[in-house]
Order: structure tokens, then C-alpha cells, then sequence
């Protein structure tokens, strides 16, 4: 008889490891789903670092076409064309405004 509920048990103790394990997922599931969904809501610092470098480049990138398009019209307006000395302004007004949004390289020292 004793033989018998050894045996019968024999079969509950293989599979009670995966049970375990089966459980163990299921109750840590929630926390892992919480901490990816944390993990995509947040941005880490070297990310945000990413973003900001490429905010700045873009406003340089305006900025340069900016200019360009500010040295075109001064020439035109220098020749006398009315409406490119209004140009001229609009693009200068906006350039000002634009300036102060891109930060400035602190110089090198040459020793």
C-alpha cells in the first residue's frame, strides 16, 4: 500500500516544479508590464540628450538657410526692388527671434 502512494505521488512531484514556475510568471507578469510600460512612458537622460541635439541642429539648419535667404534679398533690395527690402526685414525679424534658441559654443583656448 505504502508502495502504491509513493508511486501515485511520483507523478505530482515532476510536475510541481513547472507549477511553481507557472505561478511564479503569473504573479510577476503585472510588475514587468508595468515596468516596460514605465520604461516607455519616460525618457532616459542620453535619449533626451539625442532629442535636444537634434532640435538644435535643426534651428542651426534654419538659421543657415535663413541667412541665405536674408543676404539675397539685402542684394535686391540694395538694387532698389521694394519688396525685397520688405523680405529683407521679415527674414531679419526672424532670424533675431531664432538666435536666442541655439546655444553658443563656449571658445576654445589655444595655449
Amino acid at each position: 500500500m505504502r508502495l502504491f502512494r509513493l508511486l501515485a505521488c511520483l507523478p505530482i512531484a515532476l510536475l510541481l516544479p513547472s507549477c511553481v514556475s507557472t505561478v511564479a510568471d503569473v504573479v510577476t507578469a503585472p510588475v514587468r508590464a508595468v515596468g516596460a510600460a514605465v520604461d516607455l512612458a519616460t525618457t532616459s537622460q542620453s535619449e533626451a540628450d539625442e532629442n535636444r541635439g537634434r532640435e538644435i541642429r535643426r534651428r542651426e539648419e534654419r538659421l543657415g538657410r535663413l541667412q541665405r535667404e536674408y543676404d539675397e534679398e539685402a542684394r535686391r533690395c540694395e538694387r532698389g526692388n521694394d519688396e525685397a527690402c520688405r523680405e529683407a526685414i521679415a527674414i531679419r525679424r526672424e532670424i533675431d527671434a531664432l538666435i536666442p534658441t541655439i546655444p553658443v559654443e563656449p571658445e576654445r583656448r589655444r595655449d
